[in-house]
């Protein structure tokens, strides 16, 4: 039995690139995320996914990105038991499946009213443990949470989407809102906003990209005085390269060597307050 395609905005359909990114990935012979859910929401959706024009080494890069943000909230809730969990701009990723937070935590999805209802629709009800419906770049959306407590915040391809200021204003909400804790997203250099103009795979979301890249992995420290470097993941020298396909492992090998490339490729930004 198919389910439909929930009608949304181009802004909000941005969230297929990433969801057939991390299925194409499952159906590899040996996948870097194996994210199950998501190829199930491709197959009962009947999405055509090959209208995104993702080659097999772009769902690779996806799933990897999004283990890596995983691994992060994972380890800080391990640390922290009673943490906050929030998936900026959460689109259909089913992560609380993949980290399993303890039950003394608490795990918010956030994104806008229409792709909430979309996850209730279309993910298992476990995947959405709480969902806000609202826009990110609101002032009120923070108000229901808990102040009291540490918070890990990942965002897994929100940052193109926004302007810089728009970025900033965010991370200063969080920051006011919580104690402590850490604000992960995904690198996006000059680099990748460049090949945004001509990579087939960014056509859906060309015109939608706000963002102007960041180059250098302190500068977002500038953003606000708390915010501080935990780690730059390059992932070109993360473990889970050694099961990539030979001609992209080599790639990956080569480009490992020089941080510098390596930044205008995959990579994960950590930073604490």
């Amino acid at each position: 039995m198919t389910c439909a395609i929930p009608a949304l905005t181009p802004l909000q359909a941005s969230l297929w690139l990433t969801l057939c990114g991390r299925a194409l990935d499952n159906r590899l012979p040996h996948p870097i995320l194996g994210d199950k859910t998501a190829d199930e929401v491709v197959r009962k959706t009947g999405y055509d996914y090959k209208q995104l024009r993702i080659p097999s080494s772009s769902a690779i890069y996806i799933a990897h990105r999004a283990r890596k943000l995983d691994e992060v909230a994972r380890r800080f809730i391990a640390r922290h038991p009673d943490a906050v969990g929030l998936d900026l701009g959460a689109g259909l990723d089913s992560r609380a499946l993949r980290i399993s937070p303890p039950p003394t935590a608490d795990w918010y999805d956030i994104d806008f009213p229409e792709v909430i209802a979309a996850r209730r629709e279309l993910l298992p009800d476990d995947a959405t443990p709480h969902g806000i419906g609202a826009d990110l770049t609101g002032s009120t959306w923070l108000d229901t949470l808990p102040t009291d407590r540490p918070a890990v915040a990942v965002a897994d391809g929100l940052i193109a989407f926004l302007a810089e200021e728009e970025m900033i204003s965010l991370v200063h909400r969080i920051i006011s809102h919580f104690p402590s804790g850490e604000i992960a997203f995904n690198g996006y250099s000059t680099f990748a906003v460049r090949m945004q103009k001509i990579a087939p795979v960014a056509q859906a979301i060309r015109d939608l990209s706000k963002f102007p890249g960041i180059d250098d992995p302190r500068a977002p420290e500038r953003w606000h005085p708390k915010l501080k470097l935990v780690r730059e993941i390059l992932c070109t020298r993360e473990p889970e390269v050694a099961r990539f396909p030979p001609v992209l492992r080599l790639m990956n090998r080569l480009s490992a060597r020089s941080a510098t490339l390596s930044r205008k490729g995959n990579t994960v930004l950590v930073y604490r307050f």
